[in-house]
């Protein structure tokens, strides 16, 4: 699978289909009731432009265990299926859905969380909250000013006093 997706930037915009029977016939290798297949068949019609394809998918992903099978994949499909929900207009679906991922044990997908779910608060026209995330996230990658953004971000949700 790792080579499918390394070689995934070498498809032409014309030659999706041919790039998801790849991921396709790479899934079916896995056992019958693996959700590790249907995150990669997710992942294959996200990436080619079908994030209503891409939903079901993930959907079932997660209802089959994936986070069991692989907590980085379920992350990751957690990430995905809300910036897919975004993208079909139900970015309050994907809110719910990456909120908990906020407390949730840190990794490296920690600000993909942060970005995705500022998406999808922008997206309910609660933007002050997105900046906020983001201005979170991207305070401890500043060479300086860390705890003057990471201030402002915080301002940016706090109540006036």
């Amino acid at each position: 699978m790792r080579a499918a997706w390394a070689a995934f930037d070498d498809y032409a915009e014309e030659d999706a289909a041919d790039f998801r029977a790849v991921v396709d016939a790479l899934a079916d290798e896995l056992p019958a009731d693996s959700p590790l297949g249907l995150f990669e068949r997710a992942c294959a019609w996200d990436s080619t432009g079908h994030s209503d394809r891409a939903v079901p998918l993930y959907r079932e992903a997660l209802e089959r265990g994936l986070g069991e099978a692989s907590a980085y994949k379920g992350r990751r499909a957690k990430i995905q299926l809300s910036s897919s929900l975004r993208n079909t207009g139900h970015p309050e679906e994907g809110v719910k859905l990456l909120s908990p991922e906020l407390v949730a044990p840190s990794d490296e997908l920690d600000d993909a969380v942060r970005a995705t779910l500022a998406l999808c608060l922008s997206s309910m026209g609660r933007d002050r909250e997105g900046l906020s995330l983001v201005l979170g996230a991207l305070a401890p990658h500043l060479p300086r000013y860390q705890r003057s953004m990471a201030t402002y971000a915080r301002l940016l949700v706090e109540p006036e006093e």
